[in-house]
Order: C-alpha cells, then structure tokens, then sequence
C-alpha cells in the first residue's frame, strides 16, 4: 500500500468511527459565547458516524476530512440541534410526574427530568414551572433554536 492510498483511508466517511477533541460553542440567542462542551483539555471524545449521536449535519460537515486535521464551522440551528418547537412545551400532570418520579420526589425548576416513553425507550425534558396541579415541561434538545460553532480536531479515524 502505498502513502496516497493510506491517507485515503483516513478520510472521514458517513459510517467511520472517529477519535476526536471537540468544542461546541452557542453562536446565537441569550447564550450566544457560551461552551456547550469541550473535551480538548480532558479525554479524547468518540464518536460513531452516523449512529444518531450528533445531528446529520454535524457530521456532514466532518466528512472528507482527514486524521490529524482541525476545522471550526458554525451552524445555523437548522444545520445543528433543529428550531425550537413551541408544542414540545407541555404540562404535565402532578399525577403523573408523581408516577414517574415517585411521591417524595422534589423538583426544581431548571431541572432535566427523564421519563419513560410509550414505546419503552426514554426522553427527558427540562421544569420550567411547576405548582400543586401540574409541571410545564421544555422537551426541546437543550441546544434546538441556536447556531452552533463546532471545533473539531480528529485524531483517529477507522
């Protein structure tokens, strides 16, 4: 094998396994400036292409690029975590956040309460009220409605 068709290799494609540092940066709204997440001072992160881990976008944006390579590029919230969805703001009864929860649970608002979906797998949500009746629940991904600036340096890719 020679050195050109090694590098090819290396090439982030849709389905890689990547080893990689990445910052994620709030490029717009109330936050705008503020780190998401950031891995490039601690462990190096991984990340399956295309398991759902990050939006398709994201990833799209990875593709192509090499091992050893570092990239910044900015997203609009279309391109990263989706608009906010004002009907994912909902209430939920006191009855059944009790059921979830269970009775001697407190809650504040700000709080990510997770809760058991019909289909048997999991959603969380954020408490933005709650009072003796029910509790308003914002189930947005915490970053929907906000462009996003990705840093990305790529370590290994398989």
């Amino acid at each position: 094998m020679n050195a050109a068709s090694a590098e090819v290799n290396n090439l982030i494609r849709p389905d890689s396994y990547l080893t990689l540092h990445y910052r994620i940066v709030l490029a717009s709204g109330p936050a705008e400036g503020e780190v998401f997440i950031d891995t490039f001072g601690g462990r190096p992160a991984t990340l399956q292409m295309g398991s759902g881990q990050w939006s398709p976008d994201m990833e799209a944006a990875l593709v192509g690029h090499a091992e050893g390579e570092r990239l910044s590029v900015t997203l609009p919230p279309t391109a990263a975590y989706g608009e906010r969805n004002p009907e994912l703001i909902q209430r939920v009864s006191r009855a059944m956040l009790n059921e979830h929860a269970g009775e001697d649970a407190t809650f504040d608002p700000g709080d990510m309460v997770e809760f058991a979906a019909p289909n048997g797998g999991r959603y969380s949500g954020v408490l933005k009220e709650i009072n003796d009746e029910w509790a308003l629940f914002d189930f947005n991904h915490p970053l929907a409605g906000n462009a996003l600036t990705l840093d990305v340096a790529i370590l290994g890719v398989l």
